[in-house]
């Protein structure tokens, strides 16, 4: 499926769907979270992907980041996934790899501006760290992911602005959703504990 989407609505706003882009590097939307924790901005040293190869499957430790985006109302951005390896369909917050040389905060001021094409310089220097274990693509990710804050006035509109093909393949949309309507979507949200980790983020003004 070539530059192919498919869009899909949920209870939230804004949903928009993807122009093909040319992203270099994939993320990794969807999968379990295993627990959450809080700490700061933390700085990769850019070492890459770490997989290996074992009856389970292929495993990777590559270093991400996502951002939660919450807009004037109190609703909180999530992105909406189609993993065609096992047909799960998810709903994650904006995020993806850190580049070599990347600190965090630059990854995530680069991946929320190419996922949704809102400003970088809006992801504020304060996170908090979750603890991930999850499938995406065949592939187990089993690392810590700082999730930054984003805030916003109002309700912003939001576009992917620089996706990979693979990207344009598993993408469905976008939503803002109000932490009632997050706990209330059909589809899993990633990670599962998503609403308890991010309370830190969703307490800072």
């Amino acid at each position: 499926m070539d530059g192919a989407r498919r869009r899909r609505h949920g209870r939230g706003s804004h949903v928009e769907t993807s122009e093909p882009g040319d992203r270099a590097a994939h993320d990794e939307p969807g999968g379990r979270s295993a627990q959450d924790g809080a700490g700061d901005q933390a700085v990769r040293d850019g070492a890459g992907d770490q997989a290996v190869r074992d009856g389970a499957g292929e495993w990777s430790d590559r270093a991400a980041v996502r951002i939660i985006c919450v807009d004037g109302v109190g609703r909180v951005l999530l992105m909406n996934w189609h993993d065609p390896y096992n047909q799960r369909v998810i709903w994650e917050p904006p995020g993806g790899g850190v580049e070599p040389g990347e600190s965090d905060i630059e990854a995530a001021r680069r991946e929320l501006h190419e996922e949704t094409g809102l400003p970088g310089s809006s992801v504020r220097d304060v996170s908090v760290r979750v603890e991930r274990d999850f499938l995406w693509l065949g592939t187990r990710y089993v690392k810590t992911e700082p999730f930054f804050l984003a805030r916003f006035d109002g309700t912003p509109d939001v576009r992917p602005a620089g996706f990979t093909p693979e990207e344009n393949d598993t993408f469905l949309g976008m939503a803002w959703f109000s932490p009632g309507e997050i706990a209330a979507l059909d589809a899993p949200v990633e990670p599962s504990n998503l609403l308890t980790a991010i309370v830190p983020l969703l307490d800072t003004p």
